[in-house]
């Protein structure tokens, strides 16, 4: 199964589709996202894009670190 990340998607359908896209993001420092009951909440309604802004992250690190554990990033 090929692994998609839309940007835009909320992060809670991302992460139950695929599970480890969550250590990813822990590993980037989305870290709050790991708390529990986080991502029962905010992550209905947080995209990947939003949570980019609001750490004030680099869009292109993001995606390239994704890429590299198989993920196709689309917009």
């Amino acid at each position: 199964m090929e692994k998609v990340l839309n940007m835009e998607e909320s992060i809670f359908d991302l992460v139950n589709r695929h599970p480890e896209a969550l250590e990813i993001m822990v590993e980037l420092g989305f870290r709050d996202i790991a708390k529990p009951g986080m991502l029962q909440t905010a992550g209905r309604f947080m995209t990947l894009s939003k949570g980019i802004k609001l750490k004030k992250m680099d869009t292109d690190t993001v995606k390239q670190t994704f890429q590299r554990h198989g993920f196709k990033v689309l917009e």
